[in-house]
């Protein structure tokens, strides 16, 4: 069993800044086989990739969010981060932490999401 707290999500104003982190628990051997990401779904729309850092490191992001977003991980700790500077109010969404096996794609794993609103 594997579990994926969230944690870090609110109401910021357009321009603010917010960062999301995700601690993984449970049956994850070596974290260094995973590879880790953000996913948003905002109302009406389907979930869509945000960022994703790669088990070696490489990452990659949505146009969107380019040069605002930061995506870094710890595999010590197990825990993937998003740090969200000059946020807009089309990155309201609810942002869903994503881990999944870089061969063994079974095993894929989601938080529970948390909120973000981005409202003057």
């Amino acid at each position: 069993q594997v579990q994926l707290v969230e944690s870090g999500g609110g109401s910021v104003q357009p321009g603010g800044s917010l960062r999301l982190s995700c601690a993984a628990s449970g049956s994850i051997r070596n974290i260094y086989d995973y590879n880790m990401g953000w996913y948003r779904q905002a109302p009406g729309n389907q979930r869509e990739l945000v960022a994703r850092i790669m088990s070696g490191g490489g990452t990659s992001y949505a146009d969107s969010v380019k040069g605002r977003f930061t995506i870094s991980r710890d595999n010590a700790k197990k825990m993937v981060s998003l740090q969200m500077n000059s946020l807009k109010p089309e990155d309201t969404a609810i942002y869903y932490c994503s881990v999944r096996h870089r061969i063994i794609l079974s095993y894929d794993y989601w938080g529970q999401g948390t909120q973000i609103t981005v409202s003057s």
